[in-house]
């Protein structure tokens, strides 16, 4: 049975990150690698990488960010400009 956890876009920071209201605490028991995928208005990542996470340019990915919050970026680019995904989108979590 899949397990899910729901959120939100709250913000875009400078570089055009997606911010969410998912925190490093929700996700304190979710898997890292492939078995997570994270949706948001049609696009979909997988696994949830640290700060330091040596991903190639334009790859799109999910992170946690220094203040704890789950954010969607792509690498070397704006999220918010390139995918067109605004504050308000609902963001899901889901793994197995």
């Amino acid at each position: 049975m899949a397990q899910t956890i729901e959120g939100q876009i709250v913000s875009v920071d400078p570089a055009g990150n997606l911010v969410t209201d998912i925190s490093a605490e929700q996700l304190e028991h979710v898997p890292r690698g492939d078995s997570v995928a994270i949706r948001c208005d049609g696009h979909e990542t997988t696994g949830i990488y640290s700060k330091d996470h040596d991903q190639p340019e334009m790859t799109f990915i999910a992170v946690v960010s220094d203040d704890g919050k789950l954010q969607l970026t792509i690498v070397g680019e704006s999220a918010h400009l390139m995918l067109g995904i605004r504050v308000g989108e609902k963001v899901l979590v889901a793994w197995t």
